[in-house]
């Protein structure tokens, strides 16, 4: 069962060497990450589950030892999803990123593995996703990658959407409260019209978590560069 979860936001732009000189603008939310992951070894999981949004080359399971880079961002970083064998597919962005918080945290708490879901998986397939997910050992901790709209100002990668704000609002809510109904009822074609990636992601927890009584921590809610990063810890 589920016993613990973190949420994070999965923009390469977390990768300080992505960053370069606007690296410290995203200190605060790497900190709050590195204390989502700190959540998730405290509970002491047989298993870490790592989800994120992926395109059609990157979705599906990704094992221990599945490798990562952000090279095609201009940079020299390579990451890998724990230690095993390589694999012969590449890491989405989402899992490279959550790679590299591991990596950054050096985790070694529990196995673990990867999974990228698609965008417009719906609400139904995600809740059984995380059903399955949920059942994977006695106790399965899950990382979800994801972030929020990316349409909050003028100059956001989606321009701006009267109702990002709002629908950023209703995440911040349900991510605080670990409430699995208010998640599982966020609108899958309102989220793709604000580009926000994080809503699959999202509701594959909520059906991990539909029976396992966590308590959320919202631990960051920001827009930078216009688009919603939120982190929170479930326990």
């Amino acid at each position: 069962m589920l016993v613990a979860a973190a949420v994070c936001p999965c923009p390469p732009l977390l990768v300080p060497e992505v960053a370069s000189g606007a690296a410290p603008e995203l200190d605060t939310a790497r900190a709050a990450c590195a204390d989502a992951v700190a959540v998730l070894a405290a509970a002491r999981p047989d298993l870490l589950l790592v989800v994120g949004p992926a395109d059609e080359e990157g979705r599906g399971a990704h094992h221990v030892g599945a490798r990562g880079s952000f090279r095609g961002f201009g940079v020299d970083v390579d990451v890998r999803l724990g230690d095993g064998p390589e694999q012969d597919r590449p890491l989405p962005p989402s899992l490279a990123v959550a790679a590299w918080l591991l990596e950054r945290t050096r985790w070694a708490a529990a196995p673990l593995e990867g999974l990228g879901v698609g965008e417009r998986l719906d609400v139904e397939q995600c809740a059984e996703v995380g059903r399955d997910l949920a059942g994977r050992a006695e106790r399965v901790a899950l990382l979800v990658m994801g972030d929020g709209s990316a349409c909050r100002t003028l100059k956001a990668p989606g321009y701006l959407d009267a109702r990002a704000e709002d629908f950023d609002r209703l995440v911040a809510r349900a991510l605080d409260a670990a409430d699995v109904d208010a998640m599982s009822a966020l609108d899958p074609s309102l989220a793709y019209e604000l580009k926000a990636a994080g809503r699959a992601p999202w509701q594959v927890l909520a059906g991990a978590a539909q029976d396992a009584g966590l308590a959320g921590q919202l631990l960051y809610d920001d827009a930078p560069y216009g688009v919603g990063y939120f982190v929170a810890a479930w326990t």
